[in-house]
């Protein structure tokens, strides 16, 4: 059975977002011979049997969190059609997200706000939301695969994979996830600051949303180190 733990922080200086879920694991590596599942087999070859892929989104926009995802999936149960998230309809990124959710053996997000972006920049922001997503896995890993090229803050076994989320399947599930998440998160801010379109846009840097912080200032999820945030100097960018 699926369980799902979920917190949120949600307050001026940072947004954490925790959800966790973990299926029974399965006893057997069966991992697919194909190339989405090359280096699944491999590390399973040798010996490692609990691997995961690990993934974010939301480095380049002006405003909201960065949301990392880590995703151990089933060697019994491979998912098919996953992909890097980007190249996904939004349609189709929710039908995988649903199937990780009901196939995948452990699943967990973190996400990190503004303040905290500002603060660190948004490199160091986007490997905390990682190293804090990996922390929330069960059960413990012995493998990580990262998407990029930077291993992420954690003293255990890992691999930078550059372009992994078009070339290997958990860390395309993790771009998914990652990019549903975010995308949700989103859409409840555009409640809240109806002004500026975050629904639409996801807070990236188009023309309308521009126009929106020039008509209207910017809001404490713009990252006032981003050019285009009023006061922005760049550095973020």
């Amino acid at each position: 059975m699926v369980r799902w733990v979920v917190s949120i922080e949600f307050n001026e200086d940072m947004i954490l977002l925790y959800s966790q879920f973990t299926r029974p694991k399965s006893h057997a590596p069966f991992f697919p011979e194909t190339p989405m599942y090359a280096l699944e087999r491999r590390l399973f070859s040798e010996g490692h049997r609990s691997v995961a892929g690990v993934d974010e989104a939301g480095r380049g926009p002006l405003a909201g969190p960065v949301v990392a995802a880590a995703v151990v999936l089933d060697p019994e149960d491979p998912i098919e059609g996953l992909a890097d998230s980007k190249k996904l309809t939004p349609k189709r990124r929710e039908s995988l997200l649903a199937e990780i959710e009901g196939r995948a053996l452990s699943v967990a997000v973190a996400a990190v706000g503004a303040r905290a972006i500002e603060r660190i920049n948004i490199l160091q922001a986007s490997l905390r939301a990682m190293a804090t997503a990996v922390r929330r896995l069960d059960p413990p890993l012995d493998y990580l695969l990262i998407d990029g090229n930077k291993k992420i803050p954690l003293d255990m076994p890992q691999l930078a994979v550059v372009s992994g989320d078009s070339t290997c399947a958990c860390i395309a599930a993790a771009s998914i996830v990652a990019k549903v998440v975010r995308d949700r998160l989103m859409e409840r801010f555009d409640r809240r600051f109806p002004v500026y379109g975050f629904a639409r846009h996801k807070g990236y840097p188009t023309r309308a949303h521009l126009e929106a912080i020039r008509a209207n200032g910017s809001c404490f999820l713009h990252r006032r180190t981003f050019r285009g945030v009023p006061g922005a100097s760049g550095a973020g960018t």
